[in-house]
């Protein structure tokens, strides 16, 4: 070990990432404190680390990360993160973001301040490439000084931020590419709760827990959505066909529309929800490329409604992997997964769930055995394909 260079140790330091366990490390010897002090570049300090940070006050764990930054120079990557603490004073917290905003690359904070303070104004801007923020409020965003020319992700869970301000934010971050927003308080000017957000480099984007009467999001790049356990009368898509991946689960919407970015979907992830299955497929038919599609725990909003296989085959005949629900007494199932297995010749594998009541009629019995009778005469005309049945 004391032949490795001092910038190797602070490597190895940098791993560890709890700071606990860097400070422990870095008194086995001086080549160890020096690479501590001068060659680190990584300090979490995360409560679920160390037991004994959920019995030290307020002020002890800001005077414990005070003089543990100070002690460093050069640090890229700072993780705080206290779920029990409440708040911090802002004096430290200003303290700790003036001094490593030369250097920092990644910030991670979710702890509460008091007084707020303006976190973005605060923080290295020039450097950061990646942005995590929690339990805090973001106000007047100026775009025009406010600029993150290097930042890549922006993560905001339960914060409060103006519609405006986040899209003067996203506007201010030319290379942005992964937004996350969970259980924000967005606050409106207006009546109606409209968010119209846009980027041309954004290519992920998560949102769980918001609602809203009308979210507009136009990105062009944007290749992954996730919406989950949203609330929305509005959501559309603005874009130019790059979307590969659209995930839905547990969403409340009356108007979906994804546009013209459905060209080139690969993936469909539908649950918990609620469509009008004509105008859905309609949206998603021009999905050649589909390799995946999900429909699990949908209703339909017209009771007559049902997800027909035999139009999913021809529509999407590259699809390999394809989960539904139904009930084991509609004909349509099987007639449709026919026609499914002779359209789609890259289907490798057919899983078939089912939920069995402890209490069992003779017509229940009856009908899973006739189910399970004709999926086996069918399969036998398809050996390539991989049958699997899961019943619960």
């Amino acid at each position: 070990m004391e032949s490795l260079p001092v910038e190797v140790v602070g490597n190895i330091l940098s791993r560890l990432g709890a700071a606990r366990d860097v400070v422990i490390a870095s008194a086995t010897c001086r080549k160890w404190h020096e690479a501590w002090r001068n060659h680190l570049h990584t300090l979490t300090f995360n409560s679920n680390d160390w037991p004994l940070y959920h019995e030290y006050s307020t002020s002890r764990l800001e005077i414990i990360i005070t003089q543990t930054i100070f002690q460093t120079k050069g640090l890229q990557c700072l993780s705080i993160i206290m779920d029990d603490v409440d708040e911090f004073s802002a004096a430290p917290v200003i303290a700790w973001l003036m001094y490593t905003r030369e250097t920092l690359r990644q910030l991670h904070y979710n702890v509460r301040t008091q007084p707020n303070i303006n976190m973005l104004e605060k923080c290295g801007r020039q450097k950061l490439e990646v942005l995590a923020l929690a339990h805090n409020t973001i106000t007047g965003v100026e775009p025009s000084y406010q600029k993150f020319p290097s930042l890549k992700s922006l993560s905001l869970s339960y914060v409060s931020i103006s519609a405006l301000d986040l899209s003067l934010l996203l506007n201010a971050c030319p290379k942005i590419e992964y937004l996350i927003l969970i259980s924000l308080d967005i606050v409106m000017s207006d009546p109606q709760a409209t968010m119209d957000l846009s980027s041309h480099s954004l290519k992920d984007v998560y949102v769980e827990a918001i609602s809203l009467d009308k979210f507009i999001l136009e990105a062009d790049s944007l290749e992954k959505l996730h919406l989950k356990d949203c609330t929305l009368e509005v959501f559309e898509l603005v874009g130019k066909g790059m979307l590969r991946f659209l995930k839905i689960d547990d969403v409340s919407v009356i108007h979906l529309d994804i546009g013209e970015s459905a060209e080139n979907l690969e993936i469909v992830d539908v649950s918990n929800f609620t469509i009008m299955w004509a105008k859905f497929l309609h949206m998603i038919s021009r999905s050649s490329k589909l390799k995946k599609l999900r429909l699990w725990g949908v209703v339909f909003d017209d009771e007559e409604e049902f997800v027909d296989v035999e139009t999913i085959s021809s529509c999407f005949p590259l699809l390999s992997h394809l989960s539904l629900n139904y009930d084991l007494r509609e004909a349509a199932l099987q007639y449709g997964l026919q026609g499914l297995l002779g359209r789609c010749p890259h289907l490798k594998k057919l899983v078939i769930h089912g939920v069995v009541s402890e209490t069992k009629t003779h017509e229940e019995c009856h009908t899973l055995a006739n189910f399970t009778s004709a999926i086996v005469r069918l399969m036998r005309k398809y050996l390539h394909v991989e049958v699997q049945f899961e019943y619960e």
